[in-house]
């Protein structure tokens, strides 16, 4: 018959005391337990004691990780009970009643950035696009290529252009230049012309789904795709091949969209190296495209795709529509259900567009917005979207100091000026210099929960980046993170959202430098969304990296130096990217640089 959790004690306490060490070890024993009277409740610390010894030199050890100290009696003590009221916690994970938990569960807990007593977003959904005459077909392919959704769907509308003939020119340009951009991890030419067929046959008919209509599109391959590999980019799932579609590729298939291209990511969505190598910057190939939407930002720049679909955590669709000069627009966490996406981070990960324009992006955004019963996080949500809607009097909220360092450069002062001279209001802002990368300890959890059984399997080990600064090393150090240090994380992150809508109670948006860290951090966490697009160019003497500097992989270094582009990013108020989007359509055009190609494409 089993022992209860007191009489096991009684048979213990003995051996558990002798685990005590720089103290008295009789002391801090647990009493001998007799029967407990009828109606006793259960008391923590008296669990049957599980896992490996310890002693009080093991709590010392482990304070080191967590960085607090307690004395020499309280290491005794805690030390003294540990397998009996702490260690029963892991049986979850180490038995014997194991439960397996399904990698489409998510925690019980939800970020909902909006916050108590405040409603956000516009209170009618409204979409009008540009009425801009696209002008006539271009004669050449590339130029066609090169042309954005507002045009490419104007010309396939008018049946100027055919949705086969649009997708045989991506379908070759694909060939042609993943050699020396390895963006692309599965071609779908088979799926692409069925579907591009079937999209010039609904239209002969009169059937015009809208705007993506027959536009061949790539997609980050962490999203699922029926019957076609989806790899997350990583050696362990190299042959992973999905049973559905991902929310997000059916209501594309919905909207007529012409699915060419599973696209490169950064191994398990970290920056830009994946199991085929890693993804080339189009306009500077001898550095990666920034991660972990490495193929998409590589794909789109290079005018391999109409438009894409990447993913951010924590800067992934910022960074490489920033590095290759492309428009990346990342939602408010919620609009946008991840149902069929890879999970790095339940409470941060979000999906959005990357094109050549603004515009295409509000296009892409406005079909694949909406709730999914597959993804709890996720809410029905407005789009108010004018493109051709006024811009003078919008307040654009900056940071006097950020404007004035690195990362910013006079491509981002000089945004802000343009900003001025069309009428918009600058508003100088603060937030409060807080230890932001604490919030960190959120995303290393939720990652680390998320990829559990491969960390501990030893699967991590069949990935190709083992650095510091990669995945696996991260997963493990994980392991170690304090649980009172999260909950109080989560605690810095409600706060930081209240800041936030302090701020946006001054400003309609926010024109800040695109890397800037704390803002990358903050807005990511809080949940709002931002828009990335290019600003004008710079010239760099090396190539950039988002991987920590390592001796074994110098950046290669350019004289003369290289001119590349340079983006600025807006952030918005929650659900409010109609705002943004209007603003930044206004400041594309101001801009002038959108037209620019990279050489050789």
């Amino acid at each position: 018959m089993t022992k209860s959790r007191r009489e096991f004690l009684t048979t213990t306490a003995a051996s558990a005391a002798a685990l005590v060490t720089g103290v008295n070890a009789d002391a801090q024993a647990p009493p001998p337990a007799s029967t407990p009277a009828a109606g006793t409740p259960p008391a923590f610390g008296t669990a049957p004691a599980v896992g490996p010894d310890i002693s009080a030199a093991t709590i010392a050890e482990a304070e080191k990780l967590v960085r607090v100290t307690l004395t020499l009696k309280d290491r005794a003590q805690a030390s003294g009970n540990w397998r009996e009221a702490m260690a029963g916690t892991m049986e979850r994970r180490t038995g014997p009643k194991k439960v397996v938990l399904e990698p489409s569960l998510a925690p019980a807990s939800q970020w909902n950035p909006v916050l108590r007593g405040m409603s956000a977003g516009p209170e009618r959904s409204v979409f009008t696009r540009s009425k801009a005459d696209p002008g006539p077909l271009p004669g050449r392919d590339e130029d066609i290529a090169f042309a954005p959704v507002t045009a490419l769907s104007r010309w396939i509308e008018s049946k100027a252009l055919t949705s086969e003939r649009l997708t045989r020119i991506y379908l070759d340009r694909l060939r042609r230049f993943d050699p020396q951009l390895k963006c692309v991890i599965t071609l779908t030419p088979d799926l692409a012309l069925e579907q591009a067929k079937r999209a010039d046959a609904e239209i002969a008919a009169g059937k015009y789904r809208g705007p993506l209509h027959g536009i061949p599109w790539g997609v980050k391959d962490l999203l699922d795709t029926k019957g076609i590999l989806t790899t997350w980019g990583a050696e362990p799932y190299r042959d992973r091949v999905p049973d559905a579609d991902a929310y997000v590729v059916k209501r594309l298939h919905d909207a007529g969209a012409v699915l060419v291209a599973k696209l490169s990511l950064g191994s398990l969505a970290l920056n830009d190296v994946w199991f085929g190598g890693e993804t080339k910057n189009p306009w500077v190939l001898e550095e990666g495209s920034g991660g972990s939407s490495a193929g998409p930002g590589s794909a789109t720049a290079a005018g391999l795709v109409g438009f894409s679909i990447g993913s951010e955590t924590l800067g992934s669709i910022v960074d490489p529509s920033m590095r290759c000069g492309v428009t990346g627009l990342r939602p408010t966490f919620g609009r946008v259900a991840r149902t069929g996406a890879m999970t790095l981070c339940w409470s941060l990960d979000k999906l959005g567009p990357m094109a050549r324009g603004v515009e295409d992006a509000m296009l892409v955004l406005n079909a694949i917005s909406g709730p999914d019963a597959g993804d709890v996080s996720s809410v029905p949500s407005r789009l108010d979207f004018q493109a051709d809607g006024p811009v003078a009097g919008l307040k654009v909220g900056y940071f006097p100091a950020w404007m004035k360092e690195s990362p910013a450069t006079d491509v981002d002062r000089s945004a802000l000026e343009t900003a001025k001279r069309l009428g918009m209001v600058p508003t100088q802002v603060s937030l409060p210099d807080w230890p932001y990368g604490s919030l960190n300890t959120i995303i290393f959890a939720e990652a680390a929960a998320a990829f559990e059984e491969l960390t501990l399997s030893g699967g991590l080990d069949q990935m190709k980046m083992q650095v510091a600064d990669a995945w696996p090393n991260t997963f493990r150090q994980s392991r170690f993170l304090s649980a009172v240090d999260y909950v109080q994380a989560d605690r810095l992150r409600r706060k930081v959202a209240e800041e936030m809508a302090r701020i946006f109670q001054k400003v309609d948006f926010l024109l800040v430098p695109s890397l800037r860290d704390e803002m990358l951090s903050i807005s990511n966490y809080t949940g709002h969304p931002s828009l990335t697009l290019p600003a004008g160019f710079i010239e760099v003497a090396e190539a950039r990296s988002d991987w920590a500097p390592d001796p074994a992989r110098p950046l290669a270094k350019f004289s003369p130096k290289r001119r590349v582009p340079h983006g600025v990013t807006l952030i918005g108020r929650l659900f409010d990217e109609g705002t943004i989007g209007r603003a930044g359509i206004v400041l594309e055009r101001a801009f002038g640089v959108r037209v620019e190609r990279p050489k050789g494409f």
